[in-house]
């Protein structure tokens, strides 16, 4: 299944929809005390899940439909514990910034002011920075808690894919001890447009990613380049930690970036910059720099 937060022209708070093709079922629509939005529907668990499922196959959807014309994408995301991203996790890109790629995965965190929706516009000052980066990744969200988990059993706790766009303050990145702050500033982390439930991706180390900014494709590679799969990184961030039901991982950005480029390519002005993962979804961002 695919779900998104959409905005509809009645309400303006985003509310969680069933995404089926071109149109968007309200989950509040179809099923009594509904959850109000992804991370409650994670919390409650696979019986939730086939609540949701049940629903959306009754004549009572085919009635609450409505056009996704008709309405705006907020964060595929909403309410996460924690958002965890992984830096350096593709050869090409960690050797295109001139960084070594550790023995262990290099994390940090996003923080929650920065999650944004598919189309959204994205303003930043241009005093704090005119080297403002793109980066596709893919993101996986905790299903059943994780705690010290094996690779083997690790897919067992993923509950969905979405895609990420990790947007950075390069000037910023490399001026500072820590990578939060340079891809924490609002808007800089545009998940969805929808999150897909496991079920629908096989395999997470065999989708395509890619990016296109203003009309360019600047990034194009596959998930199988990970230096750590998505299995090896839960296993490796349960060890220390519990990933409770909702986390976000951002799990890394192939080759391609922006800065690395010659000439480099920030994002400017009235950019459009398109991350994408085959079979997950494509993601849009308008940006805007405020002088």
């Amino acid at each position: 299944m695919r779900f998104a937060h959409m905005v509809l022209p009645e309400s303006p708070e985003a509310v969680l929809a069933v995404i089926d093709g071109a149109e968007a079922v309200p989950v509040r629509s179809i099923l009594d005390a509904a959850p109000a939005d992804l991370q409650a529907l994670i919390e409650g668990g696979s019986e939730m899940l086939d609540r949701v499922r049940e629903a959306a196959s009754s004549p009572a959807a085919a009635r609450a439909r409505i056009p996704l014309a008709e309405a705006a994408y907020a964060s595929a995301v909403s309410r996460p514990p924690l958002i965890l991203a992984i830096g350096l996790n593709y050869s090409a890109h960690s050797s295109e910034l001139g960084l070594k790629t550790d023995a262990a995965p290099t994390v940090f965190t996003l923080w929650p002011n920065s999650l944004a929706g598919h189309e959204g516009t994205t303003t930043w000052p241009r005093s704090l920075s005119e080297a403002v980066d793109y980066e596709s990744e893919l993101g996986v969200l905790i299903g059943p808690a994780a705690r010290d988990v094996d690779e083997e059993h690790a897919l067992d706790h993923v509950w969905g894919y979405t895609v990420v766009n990790d947007i950075t303050a390069r000037n910023i990145q490399f001026a500072e001890a820590q990578w939060s702050r340079c891809k924490s500033f609002d808007g800089f982390t545009p998940t969805g447009p929808v999150v897909v439930t496991a079920d629908e991706v096989p395999d997470p180390q065999d989708l395509h990613i890619w990016a296109v900014v203003d009309g360019h494709t600047v990034q194009d590679a596959s998930t199988s380049q990970m230096v750590r799969s998505v299995a090896t990184l839960i296993s490796h961030l349960s060890g220390s930690t519990t990933l409770l039901p909702g986390t976000l991982i951002s799990t890394g950005s192939p080759g391609g970036a922006g800065y690395s480029r010659d000439p480099q390519i920030f994002l400017r002005d009235r950019s459009t910059v398109t991350v994408g993962v085959d079979g997950v979804g494509e993601l849009t961002t308008h940006c805007r720099i405020l002088d």
